[in-house]
């Protein structure tokens, strides 16, 4: 499926912006630390974008990575538009994205699951009984006699 003007904005401004945040930013707050930018969305008159980040560290480091890029919201305006990639640069918002965090979560429990199901006694598996494997025979015997009843009459 061919990408949209909108998705081919998105995915370049995803890709600047990360650019200019590891190579522009001089500020060391900016390199300590992981930070990624995961996704942007744009709205439909391209005016407004929301850039959604991904922090590895504490809820106060997250919490400080999204307020150092709320207050350099201009500067890096002012950097997307030096690119001269755009012709108006819309609006930043910046947003936490709580997915990794959300799949982190969902292993956690899928695994403390598996554990549980390991420790879990296994109910056993009862044998059969002679009378019943007859008696099984038995029944597999009669389908085959049907069977052959049944060719014999379609050759007739």
């Amino acid at each position: 499926m061919p990408a949209t003007r909108k998705q081919r904005l998105q995915d370049q401004l995803r890709e600047v912006l990360s650019e200019v945040i590891r190579r522009e930013m001089r500020d060391p707050r900016f390199t300590d630390g992981l930070l990624t930018i995961t996704d942007v969305e744009v709205t439909t008159d391209y005016k407004n974008a929301t850039v959604f980040i991904s922090v590895l560290g504490s809820e106060d480091a997250k919490r400080d990575k999204l307020n150092l890029l709320r207050g350099a919201n201009g500067v890096l305006r002012e950097e997307l538009k030096r690119s001269k990639a755009y012709i108006n640069v819309p609006s930043l918002t910046f947003k936490y994205d709580d997915t990794i965090d959300r799949g982190s979560h969902m292993f956690e429990v899928l695994e403390q699951v598996k554990r549980e199901d390991a420790a879990r006694p296994q109910p056993v598996a009862e044998e059969s009984t002679d009378a019943e494997k007859v008696e099984v025979e038995k029944v597999e015997v009669e389908k085959v006699e049907v069977e052959k009843v049944e060719v014999e009459k379609e050759a007739a």
